[in-house]
């Protein structure tokens, strides 16, 4: 089973840049994006084969979550159940037989760390939820998580220590989720590999030095570890200032 997961900065102007073509010639069974930065009847995709399931934030141009999957799923659920982390379309849930799959949009801290108090409430309440869900069975979480793990995950870690993204308090989070019994799947299968990111600010020709971030991520549930096939990071693909992440699993 393949899963992608891009977020693409305004699904729109991504449709200009090529995502159909990648969307075609990936051919995930299941394919989440975050920032789809849309409304309801804003955009008509002939995904054909695929149902569409779509969150969308109450303010207009901003944040929201989609997932399209070939296999329909047992039932959905939308955001996290706590009303005031559920108004920005951050968060769709879908459950299938053997685990669950959650696509995330974290919270941005915001320049000046304006919004990293609210990112921490928000960071643990969303543990809480996924803990919540594996007392039903396994759970593969994809999305921007607006984190940088460690130092490796980052080209200028140093210049970028209390920077949104960057954080140790978020770094922190990251940290809990890991150590609660999730796998960072990128990390599993390439431990030491340096040099690969899903994200570059789209200033000082970022992407082009390939001074980028990894926050674009696929954890699962340690109960899954055995199921893992593969996990790799479309740095090729363009159409957003975030590139798709992918994991298979059996």
């Amino acid at each position: 089973m393949k899963l992608i997961s891009w977020n693409v900065n305004g699904l729109r102007a991504c449709v200009t840049k090529g995502f159909l073509d990648f969307f075609k010639e990936v051919d995930a069974d299941v394919f989440c994006i975050q920032e789809s930065k849309l409304q309801e009847g804003q955009i008509d995709l002939d995904l054909e084969g695929y149902y569409q399931y779509w969150n969308y934030a109450e303010k207009k141009g901003y944040s929201g979550t989609a997932i399209f999957t070939k296999i329909k799923p047992l039932s959905v659920a939308y955001g996290i159940g706590i009303e005031e982390h559920d108004k920005e379309g951050r968060v769709i849930t879908l459950e299938f037989e053997n685990f669950y799959v959650v696509t995330v949009y974290t919270p941005n801290s915001k320049e000046g760390l304006a919004r990293l108090e609210y990112r921490m409430k928000w960071e643990d309440d969303f543990r809480d939820y996924l803990k919540s869900l594996e007392k039903n069975k396994a759970v593969i979480i994809c999305g921007d998580l607006n984190v940088a793990h460690k130092e490796i995950d980052l080209k200028n870690p140093k210049t970028n220590r209390k920077n949104a993204g960057f954080t140790d308090e978020e770094r922190g989070k990251f940290t809990e989720l890991v150590n609660s019994g999730f796998i960072d799947t990128y990390r599993y299968f390439n431990p030491d590999k340096e040099g690969v990111y899903s994200w570059w600010s789209y200033r000082f020709n970022a992407r082009k030095n390939n001074a980028g971030w990894r926050i674009d991520y696929f954890c699962v549930s340690d109960s899954l570890k055995d199921k893992l096939v593969s996990a790799g990071i479309h740095t090729e693909v363009l159409g957003s200032d975030h590139c798709p992440v992918e994991l298979v699993v059996e």
